[in-house]
């Protein structure tokens, strides 16, 4: 007997390759992926891949290749309904026994992925060839176009629908009853579709079946705006997440994820190239949906209208949520100005505009600082104390130790810059700024490096020891000859470097070098050179030219590593469409190199 693929994706779906395979290999990330020792052969060098987002692990070295239940089945020795049944339990899932009851179950299953299948593609065509002239019009109000409606397979349900009937010929009323797309109105005896006169959004699951929908109405008539498909053996708000199945395919190249509240604003910002979007079902964020992110993407930003209320969800959830946040797992929260929903911000602004506002997002931990500070009599020393209990308490309830350890500590650290005695020299001062003292001096640095890519700023480091040690490098110039950096204005202005230190009328002090170039385009660069570089002030401590040599070539190298990382990725996209043998020489080769450096 076959399991069905769907209790198979499911298992797949909520289990990462790295996780199960980390148990019995170690593992290091690297890039997208995870690298390790082969299971599989006596090698000493690490040619074994994991790729969670793929589903997949790689050995290079014996051509094993495959996905949880394969690993489980060649390291473990155990058999594929064994494996099943392992990894069925690690995700939480029910065993499936193979019972009268669950092949029940799964009949109606595919009972009802047919029946939301069908009322899908059918709407959606009504929606692509017979728009109306007040549908047309909706749709160009909100900016959809055809690419929107066919990426996101966005339908229309006309008042005079009736599908119920086209659904009766192969599907019992039971089965159409289940599916939640229509209701029985007792007065005229006659079903009626629950999503008419509404554009509808299909609401997936993880491995990409459609399992409800939810419909914005396009009338003036005075009914709720938004509705969902109500509850179902098969879906349940609280445990589904709009687009996660399409946003978590960008978890290889991000590891955050907006958390909005709308379809249309997932829709905005997936049209702004913004794809990793995803949204709750109108209701609370619940722990489950919170969890299901954490699978594919370590941080998760919650967007929220600034307005009060807006500002109150995310205090209920910071709330909620705090006693669950693990290392490396992180929530934020980002409050749009003026009101704006994601949908209004970027169709206004644009992506370059929304990305970059979104640094000014607040971690769970300052949130919940500012809300409970806000309500405080910082004169008052029992409301001091009252202000101590209760961050205390928000502590105490963290359940990993070590994070309940250091979110104590910051909020000690918070409390201590607001009693004088313990900071007189800001005894003055420390009332007026309240709100944006504590880490001020860091922040503006923190928002301005995430500007940058990671290769960027070990391009600046090579530059801050190079700019900072003249005459060392006037002496060195073939190393500086030899250096490729990618970024054009930092390879341009190493060129000039170059230039300056092979004229004898050059000046060796560091002053006149920043004076030669403070009115020309690299000053800002210069300036966001000794503020941002990571490794300033380990250069700093290198004493003699030797040192400075020895750390300069370090940084090179790691520069040609990550470099060279950027060419195995390129190369693994190719291999998707292009199985050669010489592509897979090729990315064999490069691997190696990475792993020799």
């Amino acid at each position: 007997m076959k399991y069905p693929k769907e209790y198979l994706e499911s298992i797949k779906s909520r289990l990462k390759v790295s996780t199960v395979v980390s148990r019995s290999v170690s593992l290091k990330k690297r890039g997208k992926e995870f690298i390790g020792l082969s299971p599989f052969t006596n090698e000493k060098t690490p040619s074994f891949t994991v790729n969670d987002q793929k589903g997949f692990y790689h050995c290079f070295s014996s051509n094993e290749h495959g996905n949880v239940f394969d690993f489980l089945m060649k390291t473990e020795n155990m058999k594929f309904g064994e494996a099943v049944r392992t990894l069925a339990v690690e995700a939480g899932l029910p065993i499936y026994r193979f019972t009268k009851l669950d092949e029940e179950k799964e009949k109606k299953w595919q009972a009802y992925c047919k029946i939301l299948e069908q009322y899908k593609l059918h709407h959606f065509n009504e929606l692509k060839n017979k728009k109306t002239k007040e549908v047309e019009t909706y749709l160009h109000k909100r900016g959809l176009t055809g690419k929107e409606i066919d990426n996101f397979k966005i339908g229309f349900v006309s008042r005079d629908s009736h599908f119920f009937d086209k659904l009766k010929g192969n599907f019992s009323e039971s089965d159409i009853l289940s599916s939640g797309l229509f209701y029985f109105d007792e007065k005229n005896k006659k079903y009626i579709e629950r999503f008419k006169d509404r554009l509808i959004f299909p609401i997936n699951s993880l491995t990409g079946h459609t399992i409800a929908f939810g419909g914005r109405i396009i009338s003036n008539q005075k009914f709720a705006k938004y509705i969902n498909s109500p509850e179902t053996p098969f879906f349940k708000k609280g445990s589904s997440l709009f687009n996660l199945e399409k946003a978590k395919l960008s978890s290889g190249e991000n590891n955050e994820v907006f958390l909005v509240e709308g379809y249309m604003d997932v829709i905005s910002l997936t049209k702004n190239g913004i794809f990793n979007t995803v949204a709750n079902l109108g209701t609370a964020l619940t722990e489950k949906q919170t969890e299901k992110l954490w699978r594919y993407f370590e941080h998760i930003v919650i967007c929220f209208d600034g307005d009060k209320s807006g500002i109150d969800a995310a205090v209920r959830a910071a709330d909620r949520f705090l006693k669950i946040i693990r290392p490396n797992l992180k929530m934020s929260f980002l409050f749009l100005p003026g009101n704006k929903d994601p949908d209004n911000f970027i169709n206004e602004n644009g992506r370059e505009h929304f990305m970059s506002f979104a640094n000014n997002k607040i971690s769970i931990f300052d949130l919940i600082w500012r809300h409970y500070y806000k309500s405080a009599d910082i004169k008052q020393p029992s409301s001091l104390a009252q202000l101590d209990r209760m961050l205390r308490d928000q502590s105490s309830k963290i359940i990993d130790e070590t994070v309940r350890k250091y979110t104590k500590e910051f909020f000690l650290n918070k409390l201590s810059q607001l009693t004088p005695l313990s900071n007189k020299k800001n005894k003055i001062n420390f009332m007026v700024d309240r709100d944006a003292r504590p880490l001020h001096l860091t922040k503006n640095v923190f928002f301005k490096k995430n500007i940058y890519e990671e290769i960027e700023l070990k391009e600046f480091s090579i530059l801050y020891i190079i700019i900072n040690n003249l005459s060392i490098f006037q002496k060195k110039i073939e190393l500086l000859s030899k250096l490729n950096l990618q970024t054009k204005i930092c390879s341009e202005f190493l060129e000039e470097i170059i230039k300056l230190l092979s004229s004898n009328k050059f000046l060796l002090e560091t002053n006149y070098f920043k004076e030669k170039f403070r009115k020309t385009k690299y000053s800002n660069l210069i300036n966001d050179i000794n503020t941002l570089v990571p490794s300033k002030f380990i250069s700093k401590e290198k004493k003699s030219e030797n040192e400075i040599l020895l750390f300069f070539d370090e940084i090179v190298a790691q520069l040609k590593k990550f470099e060279l990382n950027e060419k195995i990725d390129i190369l693994e996209k190719k291999m998707i469409k292009d199985m050669s043998e010489e592509t897979y020489r090729e990315l064999l080769d490069l691997k190696k190199q990475a792993n020799s450096g």
